[in-house]
């Protein structure tokens, strides 16, 4: 992978990916994290997969460390083995452009930045995906970031936040409320690309209304961990 550049010397980057069961996607993810410019170091951290996800992040050679499942305990274990001073949390089915770490490095040469994510475009051509993505810009306006968007952070700031939480959902939603009251979020122009695999072939308007609702309740401060129980009854 492109951190072995300048082996022997810390990244200025860390790419942090969560996998559980992701053989459908890691490959395509790991082809665009490889076309990345500039040095870097990668880390996956699998959640107990029982699919063929191991042998393709083995068979590829990337650096794999375990951790107990769920996507904020899964983060937090890449973070604390990362080597980098920013740490860019890339979801599995995700795609980063191959501007990542330059468009990174650029958004936090203002040292009143402390993270930041990217712009989103969700793959497919289903409703689902075409009104995700109109929709995340407008979510942007109201202060809402997350995890498919690629969120990034400061070692410093990600440690001062408190880090992710072993939050069974909205993780991402409680790291980004952390960094907001640190410093500046930047939003990048760049796009990552994201899958629209748990919209599909379901009804769209009942998920997002359920989604829609436990987000509410979160801002409320109904705690994650009841309304991940919520979402399962629902299920």
């Amino acid at each position: 992978m492109s951190e072995e550049r300048e082996a022997g010397r810390p990244p200025a980057l860390s790419i942090i990916i969560p996998t559980l069961n992701e053989a459908h996607s890691i490959a395509a993810t790991l082809d665009a994290v490889q076309k990345i410019q500039g040095a870097f170091e990668l880390i996956v951290v699998d959640g107990g997969s029982s699919d063929h996800t191991l042998s393709i992040l083995h068979g590829r050679g990337v650096r794999v460390i375990n951790a107990e499942r769920g996507r904020g305990q899964q983060l937090h274990a890449g973070a604390c083995a990362a080597r980098g001073e920013v740490f860019l949390f890339l979801h599995a089915d995700t795609i980063p452009p191959v501007e990542t770490a330059e468009r990174i490095s650029e958004a936090l040469s203002d040292a009143k930045t402390v993270g930041g994510n990217f712009s989103v475009r969700f793959d497919g051509e289903s409703r689902a995906a075409r009104f995700l993505t109109w929709l995340y810009p407008q979510l942007r306006k109201l202060g809402l970031r997350y995890g498919d968007s690629g969120i990034f952070a400061r070692r410093e700031a990600y440690v001062r936040a408190g880090g992710f939480k072993a939050f069974p959902i909205f993780e991402d939603l409680d790291l980004v409320r952390g960094l907001k009251r640190i410093g500046r979020m930047a939003h990048l122009h760049a796009t990552v690309i994201t899958s629209s695999r748990r919209f599909e072939g379901r009804s769209f308007a009942l998920t997002f209304a359920r989604w829609s609702f436990l987000q509410t309740l979160y801002w409320l401060g109904v705690h994650p961990r009841r309304l991940a129980r919520m979402y399962e009854r629902q299920g």
